[in-house]
């Protein structure tokens, strides 16, 4: 046993105080939720204790009856939840109720802001669904002891919620953990038998473990008789209990698999779309996939979690299935796969290595391209739904899965020349549809939006050979065009990168090159290259970057990032039929003309959304520019006046 204090008051972490506030004070309209995180903190607690009893002698035998049990009494407004899972010893107890080690704390008051304050669908999210509880309780007691530990092991929590909680030591005959809720007076309408029924057949009736409604003895006279009654026939059995997974196809409805989805994940969206499979044979295991309406909030960021696909072994909760079975790019993807097959005394080592895993992994790809395949083909709200949710993370998959490579980037869609507005995107199967007869490229252009995409000089060509080009604008595209070279045997060319050619293209004239060395020497080592263009129909003048050299865009995104960028001058193009580049001709060397040349590449490079090395000069010649062009135009007024 530990040395501390029998009894012993200790203060929250700062951010479990903040968590605690939020619950009792803004989440009221959704307060039925603290059932469904005390019930699966329950289940997850009988799922450890199987899994432990597998390897740890001290378990054996005590991973029976692993039912929960819910009690309620209304004379002294008390609700508890109780299970005869793993438990927790004193050292555990302040670790996951009392402090931010491993709670998801943070993240989850980060992620808050607005009217997500409100919004409880995210608490499951970041483990945090014990202070769920805080909703509608003014008390709460937790009696715990860890399962291989004596009863003198037990452990006592309590808090009001108000920034401190005592804990301490007692004698606890039964293992595993009693949650009793006082409930706080403007929720004791929850202590009802057909409140609390409602509440778990809504959120858990697909829990794997029995859960047991105990009804309240009646009071005096009725008291014998009631006790009776439920001694003869035991608690009410309230979920199905039966994992809907190993259930076939045929017995299911929608409404089944939307309410399991909503018990296992807690979105109350329902999924867009879900695909059920019982693989039999020399290898079996079910699969339940899911594809959810809305993505979380972090989907972006967390990479690495991969927390929506749940891995059973004969209905053994082993682990969220992260990358032995889910690809990154896959990581939205929600459901469960329970494995007949794999030993269930399984360890993170072998299953790292497990030929059935890989087979598995494998199916949850082809399973799951499946489903975005065929919403795809429905079209419609839904799979715009799924593009606004998911879209960008599915282009990772052309970066990370070779094998999969062509077929994720026919799902992916891109804003294009041909399309209009901003919401209308197209595929590359549409694109390779529409290429003009001698086209050999898929022609693109990287940028920061979709209006500086569109009003980019680089397009002015393409739209007077009447050539599509597709406008790439999330931030992943540039890494996703350096892996998918071609497409369908087309392959994929910027537009603002190397020589340029559109077929027949006459030869720049000798005055036109004489221009380019002048505008070359003026800026020296500002570029690269000063040439004709062949791109421009209406503008001064466009940076090009050589054919294998970092891109403007990705040198920006990769400085945003702290990342060292190999230094590289870009190349300037000039249209020698634009007004300017004529009235520049006609300017001597040095002077204006140097001004000039400084002011033509400033523009361009902000035409492609750029950063000027020095703004301030840029400022500085445009009002130098501006001034001397209304003086010589208000001379020659005073001039036309005076005549």
């Amino acid at each position: 046993m530990s040395d501390a204090p029998a009894v012993e008051t200790r203060a929250f972490d700062t951010e479990v105080h903040q968590l605690l506030k939020l619950m009792i004070n803004a989440l009221y309209s959704n307060r039925e939720i603290f059932l469904r995180e005390l019930i699966s903190n329950a289940s997850d607690a009988s799922d450890k204790l199987r899994f432990e009893a597998l390897t740890n002698e001290g378990l054996k035998g005590l991973d029976q009856d692993l039912a929960i049990d819910v009690s309620f009494d209304p004379a002294s407004a008390t609700l508890s939840v109780r299970d005869r899972g793993i438990g927790m010893n004193r050292a555990e107890v302040v670790d996951n109720l009392g402090t931010i080690a491993r709670s998801g704390t943070r993240r989850f008051l980060e992620s808050l802001s607005g009217d997500q304050q409100k919004d409880a669908r995210m608490i499951g999210q970041f483990g945090v669904g014990f202070y769920a509880a805080f909703i509608v309780a003014e008390r709460v007691s937790v009696e715990t002891r860890r399962a291989d530990e004596p009863a003198a092991a037990g452990v006592r929590w309590t808090s009001t919620g108000e920034g401190e909680y005592q804990i301490e030591d007692i004698e606890r005959p039964e293992q595993g953990t009693e949650i009793t809720l006082t409930l706080r007076e403007e929720h004791r309408d929850l202590l009802s038998d057909w409140q609390l029924r409602r509440i778990i057949r809504h959120y858990s009736n697909h829990i794997a473990f029995p859960i047991r409604l105990h009804k309240p003895l009646a009071e005096d006279a009725e008291a014998a008789q009631e006790e009776k009654e439920q001694q003869e026939t035991g608690p009410e059995l309230v979920n199905a209990s039966q994992a809907l997974w190993t259930r076939p196809k045929s017995e299911l409805s929608d409404a089944d698999y939307t309410e399991f989805y909503t018990g296992l994940t807690g979105d109350s969206e329902a999924p867009l779309s879900w695909a059920h499979h019982h693989v039999e044979g020399s290898q079996r295991y079910s699969l339940l996939l899911y594809l959810p309406s809305s993505a979380p909030f972090d989907m972006l960021i967390n990479r690495d979690e991969r927390e929506g696909i749940k891995l059973y072994i004969q209905r053994v909760f082993i682990m969220d299935a992260a990358e032995q079975v889910v690809p990154r790019y896959l990581r939205f993807m929600r459901g469960v796969i329970d494995s007949a097959d794999l030993p269930l005394n399984i360890s993170r080592e072998i299953l790292q290595d497990s030929p059935l895993l890989k087979k598995i992994r494998a199916t949850v790809v082809k399973r799951s391209l499946n489903l975005i395949e065929k919403l795809a083909e429905q079209g419609g709200e839904p799979w715009q739904k799924f593009l606004e949710a998911f879209g960008s993370v599915l282009k990772e998959g052309v970066i990370e899965d070779f094998e999969q490579r062509e077929r994720i980037a026919g799902l992916l869609r891109f804003a294009s020349t041909s399309t209009s507005g901003d919401e209308e995107r197209t595929g590359l199967d549409d694109y390779v549809s529409r290429m003009q007869e001698d086209q050999e490229q898929i022609w693109y252009l990287t940028a920061d939006s979709l209006q500086v995409a569109r009003n980019s000089p680089h397009l002015e060509a393409f739209r007077k050979h009447g050539i599509e080009v597709l406008l790439l604008t999330d931030r992943i595209d540039e890494w996703l065009v350096g892996h998918l070279h071609e497409y369908k045997g087309k392959a994929l060319k910027s537009v603002a990168r190397g020589k340029l050619d559109l077929g027949e293209q006459a030869e720049p004239e000798e005055s036109a090159r004489k221009l380019a060395g002048r505008i070359k020497k003026a800026l020296g080592g500002r570029v690269g290259n000063v040439l004709p263009s062949h791109r421009l129909t209406e503008s001064p003048a466009c940076v090009v970057a050589d054919e294998h050299e970092l891109s403007p865009m990705m040198a920006r995104m990769m400085r945003q990032a702290g990342q060292e960028v190999p230094e590289a001058t870009p190349n300037l193009e000039i249209n020698p039929d634009h007004p300017l580049l004529g009235l520049m001709d006609a300017q001597p060397e040095g002077g204006r003309f140097d001004e000039l040349a400084s002011l033509l590449l400033d523009q361009a490079l902000l035409a492609e959304g750029g950063e000027l090395a020095d703004p301030a000069a840029y400022v500085r010649r445009v009002n130098d520019l501006l001034v001397a062009a209304l003086g010589d135009s208000d001379r020659s007024e005073a001039v036309e006046a005076a005549s």
